[in-house]
């Protein structure tokens, strides 16, 4: 009798159809059934010795939030009887309804119970236990980049490691192979609040680096670096392959799915292993022939979730966030059918608008990096960015003045929606940034940096300085001074901190409903409720 390992986790869902994603124990047909006739069916696919199942939920009508159970071959395996939350559903939108969108990144998977939480209390226990309650209801959950850890591993999960093959040889107490990834899974997503929580809220997600390792790409050196380490390309494969199949397909629609070959050919296949595995390692050596960023439309509200790991060109001449096709498909997702929505996110882990400070040092570094200083300050800058993260969108000065083109231009003239908001995490810290920019370039949206990290982790003290101090007045002067010695050129755009630094495990809550909107964050409590640190109009009717 196939059993339920993992999941179900609610990810797709729409007016009228839905996917729910689940690892079984066998090889199995899974089914979801609603008590209104609503439900369907899917035969497993395995990868690398696991089952798994994406499920087509159809005949859900707009508006509703019917309940669901799970079914192994005809053998109802979820919710258990012993469930001490409520029902998982599915709820549907209907025409006009307003748009919840919970957002954060940056999870430790949280240890059980009964054991010590160095990082504190985890933000989306927190939400759960809300919403078992009685509390108000997200529509959609954006986790924006580091769900699972592979470089930064639990005590439990060392222990798991040792037993299966010692940790004298690298990389140690990391993660190495597809079974190893499995494993931070299910300790991050079988915690029982997060796993109700991931079973009835929809979800959007994006890697960011630690999926696969601290400063993933940070530049060409760096790569080089780590190709010529033994374990660096079975640890890449293996994040890219436990990324797909846990976290990517169920960003896609049904109609995706159906159009995409690579999950056409696993699905044939009775073992997807091979299929897959030469995917990724088309995507490790052509990196712009794989598209991780995708497109969501919630009613009258657009959400675009951009890959900025795999997708940048690391030369450093010529360094880009975005290769040129993927840079092209922003521009279109973003300028096409403008009349349609009411609001742009676009969904980036890495914040586009920086403390003042930290943006002029990673555009110097930069600078130096390629050279404008000569070799020996290149050497410098190399090693200065490895050691500081330098690599967010200043760090891409091409890149960080072409979104600054795009969203001008997508927030301008008749059709341009109430909103663009630029919504990241990665940074441990939450805060509202909006840009300004120069006369003649007139805006009808309005645009904010919307950042929200972290949801489980923590900060050091001498790092909660260092951002606060980002913001003053003497961390410009200062950054103005080194801007100057790299020869940089001024941004396109000027911004002002509208809020923040806040820190903790926290979230943030978009409330998005014609062309108004409002913001909340709040942060985790030892106690295990939410309080409000922050709540405001954005824009109103």
């Amino acid at each position: 009798m196939a059993g339920l390992l993992l999941g179900p986790l609610l990810r797709y869902a729409d007016g009228s159809s839905a996917t729910v994603w689940v690892e079984t124990s066998r090889p199995c047909t899974a089914g979801v059934r609603c008590p209104d006739g609503a439900g369907g069916t899917a035969h497993t696919f395995q990868v690398a010795g696991h089952h798994y199942a994406l499920i087509p939920v159809t005949g859900l009508t707009p508006g509703t939030s019917p309940s669901y159970e799970v079914v192994l071959d005809g053998t109802r395996v979820w919710p258990p009887p012993d469930h001490r939350f409520p029902p998982p559903v599915i709820r549907t939108r209907a025409d006009g309804d307003p748009l919840r969108v919970v957002l954060g990144s940056c999870r430790w998977a949280a240890p059980p119970a009964d054991g010590h939480d160095p990082a504190g209390p985890d933000a989306l226990d927190s939400l759960a236990a809300r919403l078992a309650a009685g509390g108000e209801r997200p529509d959609v959950l954006l986790l924006l980049g580091d769900q699972v850890y592979a470089d930064e591993t639990s005590a439990a999960t060392r222990h798991w490691l040792a037993a299966r093959r010692g940790l004298a040889d690298p990389p140690g107490a990391e993660v190495a192979d597809y079974e190893e990834y499995t494993r931070l899974y299910y300790e991050s997503w079988l915690d029982p609040e997060v796993r109700w929580l991931l079973s009835t809220v929809p979800s959007c997600m994006i890697f960011d680096d630690h999926d696969v390792v601290d400063d993933w790409n940070a530049s060409a050196v760096w790569l080089a670096d780590m190709r010529a380490t033994p374990w660096w390309q079975e640890r890449l494969l293996s994040g890219l392959m436990s990324y797909w199949v846990y976290q990517h397909l169920g960003n896609l629609s049904p109609a995706e799915l159906a159009a995409d070959p690579l999950y056409t050919a696993v699905l044939d296949s009775p073992d997807g292993t091979e299929e897959l595995r030469a995917f990724a390692a088309g995507a490790d050596t052509d990196p712009a022939s794989v598209r991780w960023s995708y497109r969501r439309d919630f009613g009258r509200v657009r959400l675009l979730m951009v890959d900025t790991r795999a997708a940048r060109v690391l030369d450093e001449q010529n360094r880009a966030m975005l290769d040129h096709g993927e840079a092209e498909w922003l521009h279109g997702q973003a300028l096409a059918d403008r009349e349609s929505y009411d609001h742009l996110l676009v969904g980036t882990s890495l914040p586009w608008l920086l403390p003042h400070l930290i943006h002029d040092v990673e555009t110097w570094d930069a600078a130096l990096c390629r050279g404008e200083r000569g070799s020996r300050w290149a050497g410098f800058g190399e090693r200065l960015r490895r050691a500081a993260d330098l690599e967010h969108w200043a760090a891409f000065p091409a890149s960080f003045a072409g979104l600054a083109d795009l969203i001008a231009r997508t927030g301008s003239g008749p059709e341009a929606p109430a909103t663009v908001c630029v919504l990241s995490g990665d940074v441990h810290h939450a805060y509202v940034a909006e840009p300004s920019w120069p006369a003649g370039v007139p805006l009808d949206s309005r645009v904010l940096q919307l950042t929200c990290s972290p949801v489980h982790n923590s900060v050091p003290s001498s790092i909660r300085v260092g951002f606060r101090f980002g913001w003053s007045a003497p961390a410009r002067f200062l950054g103005r001074r080194l801007a100057r010695h790299g020869r940089c050129a001024r941004p396109p755009v000027t911004w002002r901190k509208r809020g923040g630094p806040w820190f903790g495990n926290q979230l943030m809550t978009l409330t998005l409903h014609g062309r108004s909107a409002r913001l909340r964050l709040e942060r985790a409590r030892p106690d295990g409720s939410l309080e409000t640190v922050e709540e405001s109009a954005l824009t109103t009717p």
